[in-house]
């Protein structure tokens, strides 16, 4: 069993070895920008950033405005309801410290690395040409 296994691996390292290969010139080793990659990664920043951000530190808000209302209005008379309002506020807030410190992270990954989009410079190694 090993032996088939071996030869199947061989086979398949040699049949996908020319690819490997051929790889190189198909212009992601050339391009600064990383090519196809760096446009999906540019991309999925982009969404974080517009979307998925935004609407995590939403519902966060959402869970710390119902923890304020568990806590003054429902629990007035309660301290049982008191209790539960006031963790939820808790963790509502630190879901905000965390998600803040989350974008922060992203977003000097993706300024530093280049794959911001709003960042209106050029890649390193471009240099603009200029007609005369």
């Amino acid at each position: 069993m090993k032996k088939v296994l071996r030869k199947f691996s061989l086979s398949i390292t040699a049949f996908l070895l020319p690819f490997v290969t051929l790889a190189q010139g198909q212009g992601i080793a050339n391009s600064p920008d990383g090519g196809d990659f760096g446009t999906l990664l540019g991309d999925i920043i982009d969404i974080a950033n517009g979307i998925l951000i935004p609407f995590i530190l939403g519902i966060g808000f959402l869970v710390f405005v119902w923890g304020m209302f568990k806590f003054f209005i429902l629990g007035g008379a309660n301290d049982e309801e008191k209790v539960k309002g006031k963790s939820l506020m808790v963790y509502a807030t630190l879901g905000f410290v965390l998600i803040v410190v989350f974008w922060g992270v992203v977003n000097l990954i993706a300024s530093s690395t280049g794959l911001d989009s709003g960042s209106g410079t050029s890649p390193i190694g471009i240099v603009p040409s200029v007609r005369i």
